[in-house]
């Protein structure tokens, strides 16, 4: 048994942010149906490398989901939806605020006929204030979230993390409070009698929620953090280094004792023992001659040697790894992170183990990515529905 299971989730959403936070809740065993549009389902199932047609990220994306087709713009497909919401322990949902309303699927219209309804609703600005019914995606979240300020060297303009961050952030934040709603709802009563709750995550807050000290840093000191390259600001030192032949890792010797034996491991006895850089508020005076330091060894030895030295110091250090080194490496292997599975014409197709890792219940995949309403007939048919009634469904475009 996974730790979710008996829990029903509706998903009503397409891409990333309401997508992935319903594919966390099947796999630790919650029974999710994704709710698609018949014509051409979730945008994903067509984006980055396709096998047969179907994206590789929509086989991992949709992981353990069953696909209903239905065209929401229909009443009776609504009626559908609208069952499935409110027999729903949560329903995740990341239309434009407002759309589901225009539907009759709003969470006022849910708490209504089911008051112990939970609701995740993920939006660029959350569903109130002025910039509510603005589009927003996840790059936009992370503009005005802080993180994009704060990424980059600088010396240049911002960039952007190499994934979509922004909504895999928020994501996070819907699973953890739709959670602490189950459990509000459990305590006050339980299943169909208990009090659900809106759980209202805005992309840019969820950003902004990661954003460490910034706020107090601005309002008491009138310090803007922004972009510092490959360093940790504030904390010395914590930065990427080049080594021979072009190679980058990642140092991390910003404790005191750390220091100390990251120092004597480049043959740096002087910094070592300087009392002036005993602890961090004196090292970021000397952040650069540090850095110095730790650059010029690091220049001189191929990577896999100085890894070797710092390491065998107790140094915390990391070669800066692709999905190829990933793949062919022995803590990876270890914790098998990278599981084999078989796309449904038998080709192999290894994808990403599913974390956490729970002792007792952990996560599985029991299935990939669905065919486009694979599950249609299915779950029609556990809501009452007869065949005769589906084939009209289907034949009027509904389903």
């Amino acid at each position: 048994m996974g730790p979710l299971d008996g829990i029903k989730v509706l998903e009503l959403g397409t891409l990333i942010a309401g997508p992935f936070a319903a594919r966390l809740f099947g796999e630790f065993g919650a029974e999710v149906i994704k709710v698609e549009d018949p014509a051409h389902g979730d945008p994903i199932r067509n984006w980055r490398y396709l096998h047969e047609g179907t994206s590789l990220w929509w086989y991992v994306q949709a992981r353990n989901k069953k696909s209903i087709a239905l065209n929401l713009k229909d009443p009776r497909a609504q009626a559908i939806a609208k069952r499935l919401a409110l027999d729903a322990d949560v329903v995740i949902e990341n239309y434009r605020p407002g759309v589901l309303e225009k539907w009759g699927l709003g969470y006022e219209s849910l708490r209504d006929a089911n008051p112990a309804t939970v609701m995740v609703r993920l939006s660029g600005y959350g569903q109130t204030g002025p910039m509510r019914d603005m589009p927003g995606f996840g790059a936009i979240g992370e503009a005005m979230g802080g993180i994009r300020f704060v990424s980059g060297h600088p010396d240049r303009p911002p960039v952007r993390i190499g994934i979509s961050i922004g909504d895999s952030i928020a994501a996070l934040h819907g699973v953890i409070g739709a959670l602490m709603a189950l459990r509000h709802r459990d305590a006050t009563g339980g299943r169909g009698v208990g009090a659900g709750q809106m759980v209202d995550v805005a992309l840019y807050e969820a950003v902004f929620n990661m954003m460490e000290s910034t706020v107090p840093e601005f309002d008491r000191y009138g310090v803007v953090r922004s972009r510092t390259g490959g360093a940790l600001p504030g904390i010395v030192p914590s930065n990427t280094y080049t080594c021979a032949g072009g190679a980058a890792i990642v140092i991390a010797g910003n404790g005191d004792a750390i220091f100390k034996r990251l120092m004597r491991a480049i043959a740096r006895d002087d910094m070592a023992d300087d009392k002036a850089l005993e602890r961090n508020e004196g090292r970021v005076k000397s952040a650069q001659q540090i850095d110095d330091a730790i650059q010029s060894w690091c220049e001189k030895r191929p990577i896999e040697e100085a890894l070797a030295a710092l390491k065998g110091a107790d140094v915390p250090v990391s070669r800066i790894y692709s999905v190829a080194d990933m793949f062919s490496d022995p803590q990876y292997a270890a914790r098998a992170m990278i599981e084999p599975n078989e796309l449904p014409d038998g080709t192999p197709l290894r994808m990403p183990a599913i974390v956490p890792r729970l002792s007792a219940t952990p996560g599985r995949t029991n299935w990939l990515g669905p065919r486009l309403g694979e599950h249609t007939d299915e779950i029609l048919r556990n809501l009452g529905y007869q065949d005769p009634d589906i084939a009209t469904l289907r034949r009027d475009g509904v389903i």
